[in-house]
């Protein structure tokens, strides 16, 4: 087959749709490996800022963006150029809408942009996380009304992301990855595809399966941390340390792994991808009582932080209202300034509806940005003894690596610690 010996003598050109936190990576691994790589985007700052040279993501630096525009890397905003590339992989965003269903807007918007100039001799692969069924049911009508037959003359698969932001022990071409086709010489494709510059690929039966995948994955760890956030609670009430608990749990060297509460969850995956299934199961009359669970634990926890800074306040003969308190980190989690869903923002959210005056420190969000459910017109506040001195409360939300927590435990007022960082401390309020 033509299309699989390009891309086995790396003579292929592979558009990458949606450059962020998972488009960039996957851009990197495959320029790295040798492979022409165009990068697509609407937002024209993004572009810009990948053709200076400018890394728009924490994790990335510049000199790895420098790497792979030397390598022939290009962004760019005009999509008619995705007819150059013989492979397409889109990583746009999937949210949920308001009403907790699957929004698919950017998906096909994408479709709706390239679909003129979709060929034969490509490959369409979606990394976007979504329910069992939207290759086949969104995507696949597309190419057919291109006048393309896949699995003869173009080829349709599906492939989850399976990045981790922040955690360097695990390269995009390192982390193993699914691939399911629509027919079987798609599969065949989206293996050469991927296997040029990844180390392991691991093929599933049908693009259905490897949706579903992605899904079991975050399904898994939600209910897990759902799981330890609850014990969180019941641990507090009988005066027990639940990071200790943890800890020595751990060392069971079989049939546990370990999970850690805080102050709810955050990210692109774990607060969205359960509900992909929920909302997919209504279609099959099932209701996922277990997913939706500890979907509701989690989301509670916020409500739950601040509950526990009011009577840590009343304790001192203080109300919330009025009171001055600094959110500690406000990115989803430690050391990236990824605020997707960032559980950091609805205890900032619920502080400031009860009268508090909210401020927040992240030396990864300098601005606070433009979000499309929250608004803060804010910036970081530097740290320093005297301005941690100058609040009623500091509230630990995301534990980021360069923060002096010593300083910030000898000079806080009141301390509220919901990541177990000052773990053994009798002054600090556990949440």
């Amino acid at each position: 087959m033509h299309l699989v010996e390009k891309f086995t003598h790396k003579d292929a050109t592979i558009g990458i749709l949606g450059l962020g936190y998972v488009g960039i990576p996957l851009a990197l691994a495959a320029s790295s490996a040798g492979l022409r790589v165009v990068g697509f985007d609407v937002v024209q700052g993004r572009v810009d800022d990948l053709n200076a040279g400018k890394s728009p993501i924490k994790h990335i630096t510049g000199s790895d963006i420098a790497v792979m525009k030397e390598a022939g890397f290009e962004a760019t905003t005009d999509f008619s150029r995705t007819g150059e590339c013989d492979a397409l992989i889109i990583c746009v965003p999937t949210p949920l809408n308001q009403y907790r269903e699957p929004d698919l807007s950017f998906v096909t918007a994408t479709m709706d942009t390239i679909t003129p100039y979709l060929r034969k001799g490509q490959v369409l692969s979606l990394e976007s996380t979504t329910w069992p069924g939207t290759t086949r049911e969104i995507l696949l009508p597309y190419v057919e009304k291109a006048g393309l037959e896949i699995g003869k003359d173009f080829f349709l698969a599906y492939s989850p992301e399976r990045e981790d932001p922040g955690n360097a022990d695990f390269e995009t071409h390192k982390i193993p990855k699914v691939a399911g086709g629509h027919t079987p010489q798609c599969l065949k494709v989206a293996e050469a595809l991927y296997g040029t510059f990844i180390d392991r690929v691991v093929p599933v039966s049908s693009t259905e399966a490897a949706e579903m995948v992605k899904l079991l994955e975050n399904i898994h760890r939600s209910i897990n941390i759902g799981l330890v956030n609850e014990m969180k609670i019941v641990a507090d009430a009988m005066g027990l340390d639940i990071f200790e608990v943890i800890d020595a749990a751990k060392t069971k060297p079989f049939g546990f792994t370990a999970y850690y509460p805080g102050p709810g969850i955050g990210g692109h995956c774990i607060p969205i991808d359960p509900f992909y299934l929920t909302w997919k199961a209504r279609e099959y009359g099932l209701h996922t009582r277990f997913i939706e669970l500890a979907g509701e634990i989690n989301a509670s926890m916020p409500q739950y932080v601040v509950n526990k800074l009011v009577r840590a306040l009343n304790e001192v003969g203080k109300s919330l209202k009025g009171a001055k308190v600094l959110a500690l980190g406000i990115a989803y989690k430690r050391d990236v300034d990824d605020m997707r869903e960032s559980p950091s923002v609805f205890v900032m959210e619920r502080l400031r509806s009860w009268g508090a005056e909210v401020h927040y420190s992240d030396p990864n969000v300098p601005v606070f940005p433009e979000m499309r459910q929250h608004e803060f017109d804010l910036t970081s506040v530097d740290l320093s003894p005297k301005v941690i001195a100058g609040y009623d409360a500091v509230i630990l939300l995301t534990d980021h690596s360069d923060v002096d927590y010593e300083m910030i435990r000898q000079n806080a007022q009141l301390l509220v610690d919901t990541r177990g960082k000052f773990r053994g401390d009798a002054a600090v309020i556990r949440a």
